[in-house]
C-alpha cells in the first residue's frame, strides 16, 4: 500500500455508504490507496457532534489505518463540517496529508449566515429578507449563547417561520436549549496554522455555502508558504457533483483528476 485515508462527515452525511464516501472506496484502492470509512457517532439529545469528538474518532481511525499500511503516509479526507473536524485532528495528532472538500475558514455561525443568505439570492429574494434573516440569525446564535433570553428569539422566529423563505434558513421552528450547537463561534484559522501537513482543498465554482475567498485567505495567513494546493471544480456547487447532482454518476471527472494527480505526486511509488 502506498498510504490510507479515513474519511470525515459532512453533517448532514453521518453513514458509511454515501456516496461521497463510497466513491473514494472505489477510486483509490485500484491506486494503492487504503480507505476507511465508518459512521459517525450519533447525536446526542439533538446536540450536534463536537467537533472535538469527531477528532478523536478521526484519530483512533488513523491509528487503526496505520496498522494496516506500515510506515506508508495516512491522511484524512473530509467533506464540508467534516474538514473541520480534519483540521482539529491534524492540529493535535500526527496526519500526513489533508483532502479537504469545501472547506470553510469561517466560523460555523458566519458560515450559516452566509450560506442561508445565498440561498435566500438564488431563488430570488431581495434586500429587506435578507436583512430580516441577518436579524433572526444573530438574534438566535445571541440564544444560542446565552445572552439572550428564549422568549425574545422565539418572538423573532415565530414571525419568521410565517414567510415564505423560512424552509431555506436552516432553522428549528423551537428554538434548542442554550449551548446547543457547542462549536457556534468555531475559529478554524488558527487550527489549520497547527497542522503542518500537505493539503489539498477542493471548492465547487459555485459553492452556495463556503465564502471561498475568505476560506483560502484564511488557510494561505495560516499556513504562509506551506504546501497548499487549491483547486476550484468547474460544474460543482457545495459537493464535487456537477449540476447538483446526489449521485455516484454525477461526481465530477476534473475532481478524481484532481485526487489522483495531488495523491499521485506525493505518496511513495507502489511497491
Amino acid at each position: 500500500m502506498r498510504g490510507g485515508l479515513a474519511v470525515l462527515h459532512g453533517s448532514h452525511a453521518e453513514q458509511r455508504s454515501w456516496f461521497l464516501y463510497a466513491h473514494l472506496a472505489r477510486l483509490l484502492p485500484p491506486a494503492g490507496i487504503a480507505v476507511l470509512r465508518y459512521d459517525r457517532r450519533p447525536r446526542v439529545d439533538g446536540h450536534d457532534v463536537p467537533l472535538t469528538a469527531q477528532a478523536d474518532d478521526a484519530a483512533a481511525a488513523l491509528d487503526l489505518l496505520r496498522g494496516y499500511v506500515g510506515d506508508a503516509p495516512v491522511g484524512l479526507w473530509g467533506f464540508s463540517q467534516g474538514s473541520w473536524a480534519a483540521a482539529v485532528t491534524a492540529a493535535r495528532h500526527p496526519v500526513d496529508f489533508l483532502l479537504l472538500v469545501g472547506s470553510s475558514g469561517v466560523s460555523p455561525a458566519v458560515q450559516m449566515r452566509y450560506g442561508t443568505a445565498e440561498q435566500l439570492r438564488r431563488h430570488g429574494y431581495g434586500d429587506a429578507d435578507l436583512a430580516e434573516l441577518d436579524r433572526l440569525r444573530r438574534l438566535a446564535e445571541a440564544y444560542l449563547r446565552g445572552q439572550l433570553p428564549r422568549a425574545v428569539a422565539q418572538a423573532e422566529l415565530d414571525v419568521a417561520v410565517t414567510r415564505p423563505w423560512f424552509p431555506l434558513v436552516y432553522l428549528p421552528p423551537e428554538l434548542p436549549e442554550p449551548g446547543s450547537w457547542a462549536d457556534l463561534d468555531f475559529d478554524p484559522e488558527p487550527v489549520f496554522a497547527r497542522s503542518r501537513c500537505p493539503v489539498l482543498l477542493c471548492y465547487g465554482e459555485t459553492d452556495a455555502w463556503t465564502p471561498i475567498d475568505a476560506s483560502v485567505a484564511a488557510w494561505r495567513r495560516a499556513r504562509g508558504d506551506g504546501d497548499l494546493t487549491v483547486a476550484r471544480l468547474a460544474g460543482c456547487d457545495h459537493a464535487p457533483t456537477l449540476g447538483e447532482g446526489d449521485t455516484a454518476a454525477s461526481i465530477s471527472g476534473q475532481y478524481e483528476r484532481v485526487l489522483l494527480e495531488w495523491l499521485d505526486e506525493r505518496l511513495p511509488a507502489g511497491r
